[in-house]
């Protein structure tokens, strides 16, 4: 689906009722069939006749079997490629291997491997109606986590990423039933088009209704009026469906820190939406009735492609965190659904984030051209303009971060006592940053996000853009501006007192 994407550009830089649906809003209690040890999401969807045809993840096997690469990673400094496998069978990720290879520089995800033996792997996205230049690659070091005990990593989507697979095997096509989910966060949100993850056009382009079937997360609202907070929607081309028709105010939305969504179609007749704290707790039904009537929906006309971070035409202005998720042949059961919520939460996901220090000033220094992010001519008017300088070691240079969320800061001049702005809150590439009075909006806000070797990039949360050093440029004055992520280091910054 497209909407709200970045204008496609180019840059020379080192590089989404008439029928009565049969809806309600329930909090499912029960815990579904009894699991066996080591019986994970796919091994529970097989026993329910509803095989994973797709299954997805940086951080654990979605098997009970499965031994192979969850991921592979491209290394910055010479281009080399290395896997990441799990610990064992069935296990978590093996992250120490992703932290050695890329010691000492950055590492992109290129690829994330299918565990089923289908091969629908997912790849860096080509580029498509809504933007026709190609996404990037995940920066592999983004987002740190725990689960089942142990450090892992997942895909953390920024503005301009985005993974695809337009030649896929046994996804369901037409008017086929199928059912999927994902685990993703419930902080890590706009409402940009379109974090998704599912089926998709095999073309990269916006095709007509019913040719879409993914999973949605954020807080686009398509069909107003809308729940406030994200939610869980149902992308089925030119419209994001929290129920029924489109508007669902039932579907209030879920913003835990991790969240399990969940999404199942037979194709001709009926949808249902549903998510859960994936820490805690079971599955809420927050839709579970007839397709939409709208032309082009009954019955869908699905074509069979995956995407995941982006719309189906490559609209890529979204956010979004991704650790695992399947697709599957059939129908599931609310049973079979359940069971997987279950295993879910076994997993004990859980993030902390301990920099920076709330308060404590800094200099931020862009790795690519070693000069410090500074205020022009140390303005204090609202509206100074942001470069970068040969460190002068003033306050000009200096920068507190204060913490206003799950890893959300503002970023304060000491000089001017005036905040990191993203100007008339631009979605576009190339928006300007200056300094101005704290709104307590997310134009004003910032994700502090590693990407190894002690540095790191900066998200402004509206547009999910990162900060960037204008055309890599390494004179005095040369401007500070965001653009989407690029795996360089233009868009890396150390961060010190």
């Amino acid at each position: 689906m497209g909407f709200h994407a970045l204008r496609p550009s180019w840059r020379t830089a080192i590089a989404t009722a008439t029928v009565a649906a049969l809806a309600v809003t329930t909090v499912v209690v029960t815990s579904g069939t009894a699991q066996a040890a080591g019986t994970l999401p796919c091994d529970i969807y097989a026993s329910g006749s509803t095989p994973c045809v797709a299954a997805h993840s940086t951080t654990r096997a979605l098997f009970g079997a499965y031994n192979g690469a969850l991921y592979q990673v491209r290394r910055w400094s010479d281009g080399a490629t290395t896997n990441v496998g799990v610990l064992s069978a069935g296990g978590y990720a093996n992250a120490a291997t992703q932290d050695s290879f890329c010691s000492g520089t950055s590492c992109t995800i290129v690829r994330i491997y299918d565990q089923t033996s289908r091969h629908n792997d997912l790849t860096i996205a080509p580029g498509g109606g809504a933007n026709p230049t190609a996404d990037q690659g995940a920066n592999a070091a983004a987002l740190p986590v725990t689960a089942g005990g142990h450090k892992v990593y997942g895909v953390y989507i920024s503005a301009g990423n985005g993974y695809r697979n337009n030649a896929t095997n046994g996804v369901a096509t037409g008017s086929q039933p199928e059912g999927m989910y994902m685990v993703t966060e419930g902080t890590h949100v706009n409402d940009r088009c379109c974090f998704d993850y599912g089926n998709a056009e095999t073309n990269n382009m916006d095709t007509g209704n019913g040719d879409m079937d993914a999973i949605y997360f954020g807080t686009l609202c398509w069909f107003s009026p809308c729940a406030t907070g994200p939610r869980v929607a149902a992308d089925l081309e030119n419209g994001l469906f929290a129920g029924g028709n489109g508007s669902w105010t039932a579907n209030t939305g879920r913003n835990s820190a991790f969240v399990t969504a969940v999404l199942k179609n037979n194709g001709t007749s009926t949808y249902a939406i549903k998510d859960g704290n994936a820490q805690s707790g079971s599955l809420a039904t927050r839709y579970n009735g007839a397709l939409p009537t709208q032309s082009g929906y009954r019955p869908m006309t699905k074509q069979g492609a995956i995407i995941l971070g982006i719309g189906g035409d490559n609209s890529n202005g979204s956010v979004g965190s991704f650790f695992e998720g399947v697709m599957t042949s059939g129908y599931p059961t609310d049973a079979t659904e359940n069971s997987v919520q279950a295993n879910i939460v076994s997993v004990g996901y859980s993030k902390s984030v301990t920099f920076p220090s709330n308060g404590t000033a800094y200099r931020l220094t862009n790795v690519a051209s070693g000069k410090v992010l500074d205020a022009v001519n140390c303005g204090t008017a609202n509206g100074t303009q942001i470069d970068q300088w040969d460190s002068l070691g003033n306050s000009c240079q200096q920068w507190r971060f204060n913490n206003v969320g799950a890893n959300k800061w503002t970023i304060t001049n000491v000089n001017a006592g005036k905040v990191l702005d993203a100007v008339n809150c631009g979605l576009a590439l190339g928006t300007a940053v200056n300094l101005w009075d704290s709104l307590g909006n997310t134009c004003q806000q910032w994700a502090v996000i590693p990407a190894g070797n002690g540095r790191y990039e900066l998200v402004v949360e509206n547009s999910g853009m990162v900060l960037d050093n204008l055309n890599c440029g390494t004179a005095n004055g040369n401007k500070a501006n965001l653009w989407m992520w690029l795996n360089n280091t233009c868009q890396l910054w150390s961060i010190a007192p």
